[in-house]
Parts: C-alpha cells; sequence; structure tokens
C-alpha cells in the first residue's frame, strides 16, 4: 500500500484530477507493506485517514474479474480493519470507472460449461460489505459506470461524477441480468420508475440524471471535479468515528428484506443463464466477437 504525505491534503497528488484520464503511474510500495502498482488490478492508497482504493485495469475499463473481485474483498477487509482510515475512496483509472463484470470471462465460463454464480455471488458479497462499512465510502466516478459497475457505486454512501459520465444497468443490452443489486438497490437509490426504466431498456444516462433522487451528489468537471471530491471527502472526515459507524448500522435497519432480495436477485440470474431461450451463451458471443 502506498502510503502519502502524512501532511498531504486527503487527495492523492495528481490522483484526484487524473481521476477519468490515464492511468496515474503508481509508486513502488515501501518496505514491508502490501501496495499495488501498475501492473496489479487494485493499487491501494493511503493518505492521512483516507485509503484510495484504484481499479486498475484500465484496458479492459476496470470490469470485474475474480482478480479484481478478490483484490477489492481483500482491500474492503483491510480498510474496514484499519483504525486509522475514516473514509474509503473507490475510483477507477483509465477511460472509466468500472464497465461491469469482465464479459470475457462468462463468457469463457459458458463455452467451458461453468457456473457463473460462484463468481457473481463473491461480487455481490462484497458490495454488501461496503454498503455495511462502518466508515463512509465514497465513490469517484467518470467515463462509464455500468452493470457491475452501477452495482458498486449503489453499494457506496455517497458518489461523486465528473462530468460527461454516463451511468445506467445495461445487462439487458447483452442478454443477462442483475446479479450483485442493480434490481434490489437501484429502485431504492433512484426512485423505482426510473430504475425500471434503466433495467429493461439498458440506457445510459448522464450522471446530472441522477442528481435530482441525490444517488450522485455532485457533478463538475476538471478541476471543479477535484475540489468537489475533495470538499466532499473532507466533510465526511470532518466527522469521523463511532457515531458514523452507528448511522451506517441504523440506515442498515430500513434494509431488512435486503439479503433476501439479492438472493432472489442471484437466483434468478443463474435461471436465465440456463434457459435455452434466452441463448445468454450466444449473447456473450456476440459481444465478444463484436470487441475481437
Amino acid at each position: 500500500m502506498r502510503q502519502l504525505g502524512e501532511t498531504s491534503p486527503p487527495v492523492p497528488p495528481g490522483g484526484l484530477a487524473a481521476a477519468g484520464e490515464q492511468a496515474v503511474p503508481a509508486a513502488p510500495a515501501p518496505a514491508g507493506q502490501a501496495g499495488g502498482g501498475r501492473d496489479e488490478c487494485l493499487v491501494v492508497e493511503q493518505d492521512g485517514d483516507v485509503r484510495w482504493l484504484w481499479l486498475n485495469r484500465p484496458d479492459r475499463r476496470n470490469a470485474l474479474d475474480p482478480a479484481l473481485g478478490a483484490a477489492l474483498a481483500e482491500a474492503v477487509a483491510a480498510a474496514e480493519a484499519d483504525p486509522g482510515t475514516a473514509v474509503v475512496v473507490i475510483a477507477g483509472r483509465g477511460p472509466s470507472f468500472c464497465a461491469g463484470a469482465d464479459l470475457r470471462h462468462l463468457h469463457e465460463l459458458a463455452q467451458a460449461g461453468r457456473d457463473p454464480l460462484p463468481f457473481l455471488s463473491s461480487l455481490s458479497a462484497t458490495f454488501s460489505r461496503i454498503e455495511r462499512l462502518a466508515k463512509p465510502v465514497v465513490a469517484a466516478v467518470h467515463g462509464h459506470v455500468v452493470a457491475g459497475g452501477l452495482e458498486l457505486a449503489l453499494a457506496c454512501d455517497v458518489v461523486v461524477a465528473r462530468a460527461g459520465t454516463l451511468i445506467g444497468d445495461g445487462h439487458v443490452r447483452n442478454n443477462l441480468l442483475p446479479a450483485a443489486g442493480s434490481a434490489v438497490r437501484l429502485p431504492r437509490k433512484v426512485g423505482e420508475p426510473l430504475a425500471t426504466w434503466l433495467l429493461l431498456t439498458g440506457e445510459l444516462l448522464p450522471a446530472e440524471a441522477f442528481l435530482a433522487s441525490g444517488f450522485v451528489h455532485g457533478v463538475a468537471d476538471g478541476p471543479q471535479f477535484a475540489a468537489l471530491l475533495a470538499a466532499t471527502v473532507e466533510r465526511l472526515r470532518a466527522h469521523s468515528g463511532p457515531a458514523h459507524a452507528r448511522v451506517k448500522q441504523l440506515l442498515a435497519l430500513g434494509r431488512s428484506g435486503q439479503a433476501h432480495a439479492l438472493a432472489r436477485e442471484l437466483s434468478t440470474f443463474g435461471v436465465h443463464w440456463n434457459d435455452p431461450p434466452a441463448d445468454t451463451a450466444g449473447a456473450l458471443a456476440r459481444f465478444v466477437e463484436g470487441r475481437s
């Protein structure tokens, strides 16, 4: 894990302004610390009491594969256990925040006749852990926030977007269903009518369309985006401590039936995956062929 200057502001030098641009070169991790570099799928940086988790598969628009999913789960657990971390920020390097699950991986599973549910179940569990984290979690998004990328953002407490970001579920575009929270969290976050439209059409909307619902906290461009994100993180840092943990516990009371709903979402994905008329394998093959 990269340690940034103790006296620096709660923004990695170059990192915040570069979110949404090209990957920021990462310095080697200090000796004796777990860390991440440009060759790792997740880069962890600590800036004072703010922990940054950078999705780092820019050539795949940070699509979630088993390695990135496992790294994210490990990093979230580490942030939760660290008493020196008050706020967690999740961001992406390269052109997008996250384009969802890696469809090439799903295609490989389909070709091999393997069940995708263990992989998708692990993503769903990680997103639920993010939602339950006893510390505020901010999603700093840009580019595309689609499918599993949307499900990751939905699990965060606050979403701040760079102008030009496109957000949507998108699963139906590839004849797939949500499996890690869109069908469950999206109606609560943006309202059922808009959620229904996004789930049924796969349409992507600009981040500004989500300001009214409060799902997106703020949208800005260029230096203003960096300032907005820094101010958001600073507001959260100002009130860090046991009260945050207990507020998160209270918020969870309103989600008492959510675990069952998420399990049903996963099982419905499994039914759809194995339904011959649905032809999910064929849809994935067409996607991969179209990208070749």
